[in-house]
């Protein structure tokens, strides 16, 4: 196991909780705000060699910012938000930008939001409750990814290549992996099949 990757097991151990501190008007629900997040994880990743970057770029799927994990042994892990931009100006690529930036560093850091008890502290670490099985996929991500395969297989290389669905497909790889990788399977699949 290299350095870099103990290094940011052991980060994970020490980061704090991403509390829900701000309000979303229309849809009626917390969420952690950027700076929520950073607070949770930039103590431990720092602590333990990482510098951390977002830079924005674009690529043949649009543009995206890439969560960049530096390591002071050299090593780098990185994660890409594609952009799903609700308005055409700067106001709209801003919010898409802060979106992407909060979700990929949440994926990078391994974290997820909190609501906030009261008693959480920035100082305090994540601690696992002893003897509780992990937590499944929400029902909205099993919903997503259920979706996305759906239309995969209906539409085939249409799906797949829809700047949605993988702009869909980044923030499950966030939120919940597992069904991102169940989603790139059937993609795989469905490649496969047209190649043969």
């Amino acid at each position: 196991m290299s350095d870099a990757i103990k290094a940011l097991a052991k980060a994970q151990t020490e980061m704090g909780k991403a509390i829900k501190n701000a309000k979303n008007p229309h849809l009626k629900s917390n969420y952690a705000d950027l700076g929520s997040v950073m607070e949770a994880c930039f103590d431990a990743l720092h602590a333990n060699g990482f510098a951390i970057m977002q830079p924005c770029g674009a690529d043949e799927r649009g543009q995206y910012v890439e969560t960049v994990l530096a390591h002071a042994s050299g090593d780098t892990f990185t994660s890409r938000v594609h952009l799903v931009v609700g308005k055409n100006d700067m106001q709209g690529v801003g919010s898409a930008i802060t979106y992407a930036r909060r979700y990929g560093l949440l994926g990078m850091a391994g974290l997820a939001p909190e609501d906030d008890d009261g008693e959480a502290t920035k100082a305090t670490p994540r601690q696992q409750p002893a003897n509780r099985a992990p937590a499944g996929p929400s029902k909205a991500d099993q919903a997503a990814a259920d979706s996305m395969i759906a239309a995969i297989r209906q539409h085939g290389e249409a799906a797949w290549n829809d700047r949605r669905l993988q702009a869909d497909l980044e923030r499950l790889r966030a939120s919940a992996p597992e069904l991102a990788a169940q989603v790139e399977a059937e993609i795989e699949t469905k490649k496969q099949g047209k190649a043969a």
